[in-house]
């Protein structure tokens, strides 16, 4: 019975499923054509249908079966009724099977923080890079991070036989379940699951930054690691996948351009590995419902070796971006 399982891994198991349930909406958008762009705060800052749908689908699917969690979306929407076929019930089986963490067993959900980011890596989506495209859960205690789902819709869409977006639309009505996606999910003290963890080859720094939100410091920063090749993709939860994968060795990016909700989910993951990621001066992230939702300065994330690349952010850009 789902009683004798703690707030936390029923919360995890649930957030999985309903994660999974998110990347369908997001494939049936695209599948269907009509992806309702509206413009928020500038040319890069977009929402589409699928962003909107998500969100709704997983903050009343989670709000249904946890009533006392607080719950942050990226998306400023009006309250309405929400359609019974976005709601997603189930819990996945495989995590309620999984010991809690006993630091975290006696949690209450209303100790509990959800920051939901429906569709990360937006503007990549309309543009159809669609492997850069996450959707992202994480759960915060105490202001800490400590467990996160994220789903990747479009995982592997590439492999088959390198359709082009048409293709792919067309795959996707045939089947919107069929060999794509995957969903990582991960709590502290128990591991993170859903990939096979590589490391970048030992003396090879490989940067991963923004695609979309380039700016003199981000790219400062950048060129301070030295490194041997830089990655600009969409997408906080992707940086963070390539860095556990061993395609980037660190993630760095030095704006103001982030929030709360990209990267509580992607955090959990990889602190669950061993890996770090802070602010550009080296501070943790609060997630706590009251913080602000911005990452006023910036993000720095490695799986290994964080203090080579910490120690080489320049003192100019700590100066112009504060806390």
């Amino acid at each position: 019975m789902a009683s004798s399982h703690t707030v936390l891994m029923r919360l995890v198991a649930s957030a999985y499923s309903i994660a999974q349930k998110a990347g369908t909406i997001v494939r049936r958008v695209i599948a269907e054509g009509d992806l309702g762009i509206v413009q928020k705060t500038c040319a890069t800052d977009l929402q589409t249908k699928a962003d909107r749908l998500a969100q709704m689908s997983i903050c009343s699917s989670l709000a249904r079966k946890f009533p006392k969690l607080t719950i942050i979306g990226e998306e400023d929407l009006p309250f309405e009724e929400v359609d019974q076929e976005l709601i997603e019930d189930g819990q996945w089986e495989e995590i309620l099977q999984q010991p809690c963490p006993s630091q975290y067993s006696a949690i209450k959900e209303e100790d509990l923080v959800v920051w939901v980011d429906p569709l990360d890596g937006t503007k990549e989506y309309t543009e159809g890079l669609l492997d850069n495209v996450t959707v992202l859960i994480g759960i915060a205690y105490e202001g800490k991070a400590i467990a996160g789902v994220i789903n990747q819709p479009y995982y592997n869409y590439q492999n088959n036989e390198k359709q082009n977006l048409r293709e792919h639309k067309n795959e996707a009505k045939a089947g919107p379940d069929a060999v794509l996606g995957r969903t990582i999910w991960g709590v502290l003290g128990l591991g993170a699951f859903g990939f096979q963890l590589k490391e970048v080859p030992a003396g090879k720094h490989i940067i991963t930054t923004t695609r979309s939100h380039n700016s003199k410091l981000v790219t400062d920063c950048v060129t301070a690691m030295n490194p041997d090749d830089v990655l600009r993709v969409g997408g906080a939860g992707n940086k963070i996948i390539q860095l556990i994968e061993g395609k980037a060795s660190a993630y760095v990016f030095a704006s103001p351009g982030c929030k709360k909700w990209d990267t509580c989910a992607p955090e959990v993951i990889l602190h669950a590995v061993g890996g770090k990621l802070t602010d550009i001066h080296g501070n943790a992230l609060q997630y706590n419902k009251e913080v602000k939702h911005m990452n006023s300065a910036g993000v720095l994330a490695t799986l290994r070796n964080y203090d080579y690349y910490a120690s080489r952010v320049p003192e100019s850009v700590k100066n112009a971006l504060v806390p």
